[in-house]
């Protein structure tokens, strides 16, 4: 076995996919791993929820519009992953002809009871093709209830690659200190955070979560544009002024001292790299280590129920 590279390229996916269509949102993703792989990139990071796309809707269709949200509803439920399925074996050919580590944000149906309620998640996917894992979001923000139900601590987990300890939360699960311990517990290394958050705040507390961590952390939005959403969708009509950009993306790679190393994007399609030392991660842990000499086993204890 080849050593394990401790410096290498990542890449954050800063793009829109085809909106609530799972075939052609697949085909994106598998052109982006390709685009990254060809930059010599070692591992790539999707946006939250990106096959088939942000249900953006939540927000501003009002509860009362039933009729609207069924349809939608039924629309981004058919068009959902199941894992596994023929969309995750095209990313998993795509992911393994590249030689890349994919770490991809969908919707994933329920195929182990009803087939009809959702889950963000978070698939994992090795340069090999292989899914590796996956996690289940633990709790919509929001409006986001009405779209996604709870994960459990059964898919709080991290990976060993040849990269390092690669890990990750979805969005505000990433302002939860529990789940964020949960992931430094485990040593994690790279820790993604797809997310369709693109405010100063969220990329505050990025800043922050890198450095508590002592971690590399790869920010990952979508840059999406009103047009973006086809005008066959009623609810279109219900943003207001005349905007070009529902999400301008503020994608970025940030360091284990808590320093971009690359973004933040904002308003442009992009993939952004951004070169992993590993070597840097014990370098930024010698003053500060969270669950190592920082930890204080002995007045704190920690637990998952998974």
């Amino acid at each position: 076995m080849s050593p394990s590279p401790r410096l290498f390229t990542a890449a954050a996916a800063q793009a829109a996919p085809v909106f609530l269509n799972k075939a052609e949102s697949t085909k994106k993703a598998c052109q982006l791993i390709k685009q990254a792989g060809e930059q010599r990139a070692k591992l790539i990071v999707f946006p939250e929820a990106f096959i088939p796309g942000y249900p953006d809707w939540v927000w501003v269709v009002p509860n009362g519009r039933g009729r609207m949200l069924d349809e939608l509803y039924t629309e981004l439920v058919n068009n959902a992953i199941s894992i596994p399925d023929e969309s995750t074996n095209q990313i998993c050919r795509a992911a393994e002809e590249a030689g890349i580590y994919t770490v991809l944000g969908v919707h994933e149906r329920n195929t182990e009871s009803s087939g009809a309620s959702l889950y963000n998640t978070i698939l994992y996917i090795s340069d090999q093709g292989k899914i590796i894992g996956k996690h289940r979001k633990l709790i919509p923000t929001g409006g986001e209830r009405m779209v996604w139900g709870q994960g459990d601590g059964s898919t709080l987990s991290a990976f060993d690659t040849p990269l390092g300890k690669l890990g990750g939360l979805l969005c505000w699960e990433n302002l939860m200190p529990l789940a964020r311990q949960s992931m430094y517990i485990q040593g994690v290394q790279i820790h993604a955070a797809p997310t369709w958050d693109s405010s100063d705040n969220w990329l505050l507390s990025m800043r922050h979560i890198a450095r508590e961590g002592g971690m590399y952390l790869i920010s990952v939005c979508s840059a999406m544009r009103l047009d973006d959403i086809p005008d066959s969708y009623e609810f279109k009509s219900l943003y207001s002024g005349k905007r070009e950009w529902i999400n301008p993306g503020n994608s970025c790679i940030i360091s284990p001292r808590g320093e971009y190393i690359t973004g933040p994007i904002s308003e442009k399609a992009e993939i952004l790299f951004g070169e992993i030392d590993l070597d840097q991660i014990p370098a930024a842990k010698r003053m500060f280590d969270v669950t190592g000499h920082y930890s204080r086993p002995d007045v704190f204890h920690f637990k998952i129920n998974s």
